[in-house]
């Protein structure tokens, strides 16, 4: 074993023994707790939030907390947490990271700290990376609060407006990261305050956290709108670039004398290295005379200058079934590192469209991004942010750096 993984493996000792003592508590209330009827156990929700107007903090309430979800999970779902699984739950209240193998029941886990922290009434979001699991655990796990008096909401992606408001405001909800950030962008975009769906981003616990805030952090979340700008452009420009004549060249070799003037002779050069494509002097007048303008670079004709330009990428530079295919009236990129086709993805700033008109398939609106948020910048809104997952030590030093989080790994049952 390394020293860093002693490092590591000592710090998360430490940590548990510190918790160690409140688990001790949680434990000691487990008699008590199994004497209540169903009444008296519902009602500690009551109980517990009273406890909080006068004056205790989340802290103060926390065993007997953890001891009411235990209780009620062991009667609703027949499922009674283990300490390792207290222990999961105590750090994520903390606003750390806890590391759990698989199968070790993590989705239990979180029921314990999100009924603590929705005793606050300022709601809890548990976030999955996919609907299926955030239907699944809404169901499956809200039993647990449902029992205890409190609300649990579900908000997915074809819902409306009303019911997410619904599901927010919820004392705890389910949610998938994308539906998150979508809704916030959304939200970031309406006129009026009433019509927002989010309210504060209190305390957030992420499953499989990993993968959300690691693998996909910087993945931009994006709300594209139409642009107002025709495509006849982009056909013409296209009609205009294809009675060019091109050099191709090598960067290096395109600042030889004899190359220079060489080039001279030619409407546009396409640099292979660079893979760029640009109008010479020759290729300029010819288009002062294509498009009938006096002088192609003044700031009035920019438009038309990106056009040509995006046509001259797409006809100099873009090779199809290399850098794209055609299929079913569709141009569709290829990935240069794995040669896949990229469904859904388009090349932006227009070129997708110039390759469109290259092509002779239909031209589509060009759109233009009305809103975007990553994953990374979204999470760290939260007032207090928490995760699980089976791997995380292998990105503890990237989750301290970004968002202040440290990893205590759990020892297994």
């Amino acid at each position: 074993m390394s020293m860093i993984k002693k490092i590591f493996k000592s710090y998360s000792e430490r940590e548990i023994k510190r918790i160690k003592p409140l688990v001790k508590k949680i434990n000691e209330l487990e008699e008590s707790m199994k004497a209540l009827s169903d009444s008296e156990l519902s009602n500690m929700t009551v109980k517990l939030k009273e406890k909080l107007k006068d004056g205790k903090t989340l802290e103060d309430i926390l065993p007997e907390a953890f001891a009411t979800v235990r209780e009620a999970s062991r009667r609703v779902l027949g499922l009674r947490h283990y300490d390792v699984q207290l222990i999961g739950g105590i750090i994520l209240h903390q606003g750390r990271i806890a590391e759990m193998k698989t199968g070790e029941g993590k989705t239990l886990v979180e029921t314990l700290p999100a009924y603590l922290n929705a005793l606050e009434e300022k709601g809890v979001h548990i976030i999955t990376v996919n609907e299926y699991l955030a239907k699944r655990d809404s169901e499956w796990m809200g039993k647990i609060f449902r029992f205890l008096g409190l609300t649990v909401g579900l908000n997915l992606n074809q819902m409306s407006s009303k019911e997410k408001r619904k599901a927010y405001n919820c004392d705890i909800m389910y949610t998938t990261n994308n539906e998150m950030g979508f809704d916030y962008l959304r939200d970031n975009m309406v006129i009026h305050k009433e019509d927002m769906v989010q309210r504060e981003l209190h305390y957030g616990i992420i499953d499989e956290i990993d993968s959300i805030l690691i693998d996909e952090a910087r993945t931009p979340l994006i709300i594209s709108g139409r642009s107002t700008k025709s495509t006849d452009l982009y056909k013409t420009a296209n009609a205009f670039v294809q009675t060019l004549t091109k050099k191709e060249v090598i960067e290096e070799k395109a600042k030889d004398k004899e190359q220079a003037e060489d080039i001279a002779n030619f409407d546009y050069v396409v640099d292979l290295k660079a893979k760029t494509a640009t109008l010479t002097g020759k290729g300029a007048e010819k288009a002062e005379k294509y498009f009938n303008v006096e002088n192609i670079n003044d700031l009035e004709n920019s438009e038309l200058v990106h056009n040509i330009n995006q046509a001259l990428q797409a006809n100099g530079v873009m090779k199809k079934d290399i850098d794209y295919i055609v299929k079913d009236g569709e141009v569709l990129i290829v990935d240069e590192f794995t040669g896949r086709i990229m469904e859904g993805r388009r090349y932006s700033n227009g070129l997708h469209q110039a390759i469109e008109a290259k092509e002779n398939v239909r031209v589509a609106d060009e759109s233009k991004t009305l809103a975007t948020i990553t994953f990374q910048n979204l999470f760290r809104i939260y007032n207090k942010l928490a995760g699980m997952t089976g791997t995380a030590m292998t990105e503890d030093k990237e989750f301290k750096e970004i968002y202040n989080l440290d990893v205590v790994e759990i020892p297994t049952n």
